[in-house]
């Protein structure tokens, strides 16, 4: 198994990631903002998620081609869901009293979400993040039917040539990585809940 299959994956996952994140924060604080829009936009990332992958991608390269960003794009609708709905939960979760006492410090609107709400919902988010991104090692397999590449190519392949020595090393690397991933993130998120417990 060629090692370029591997960073290709690492590739997807990341990008991914990096988009997933910033568009889930915002449409949750949206969501946790715009209080009559809130159910309009939890609605339509549980929708997003309910849509089979293939169909998803398939969709996509209809605009985009076989390509890498079919890939992406198809992962960072997939996987806002658990970002999306933490961070509107999180924030949400905080008590009135620690919002009321920012708001008692001169606090505008803006500065209490970025100085405290987020703060203390943050160990929350890292939990949605966490999910999204551990579920996206495994989405990014699928790519490999609109041509995204990664260890969904060597699967694939290997499979139709009946390479189980080769399968079975992609299988074993994607389950390393995403054990890896869900393991290091859960650690940080372990610290975080403590950090918060402790403050």
């Amino acid at each position: 198994m060629e090692m370029r299959f591997v960073l290709e994956h690492l590739y997807l996952v990341s990008m991914a990631s990096i988009f997933t994140v910033i568009i889930g924060l915002l449409l949750g604080i949206v969501a946790y903002i715009y209080k009559p829009i809130s159910s309009i936009v939890l609605w339509m990332v549980d929708i997003f998620q309910t849509i089979p992958i293939l169909a998803l991608l398939g969709a996509i390269m209809l605009l985009f081609g076989a390509s890498s960003t079919t890939v992406i794009i198809g992962i960072v609708i997939y996987s806002l869901l658990p970002i999306v709905r933490n961070t509107y939960v999180g924030l949400n979760s905080i008590s009135p009293a620690i919002k009321e006492a920012a708001k008692g410090m001169g606090m505008t609107k803006i500065q209490r979400l970025i100085y405290v709400e987020l703060q203390l919902a943050f160990p929350m988010i890292f939990t949605g993040i966490r999910i999204a991104i551990v579920t996206s090692i495994g989405t990014a397999v699928f790519g490999a039917v609109v041509g995204g590449g990664g260890l969904g190519s060597t699967i694939n392949r290997a499979i139709l040539i009946q390479d189980m020595s080769t399968l079975l090393q992609a299988t074993l690397v994607l389950m390393v990585m995403a054990m890896v991933f869900d393991f290091g993130m859960a650690y940080i998120e372990n610290r975080l809940k403590g950090s918060v417990k402790t403050n």
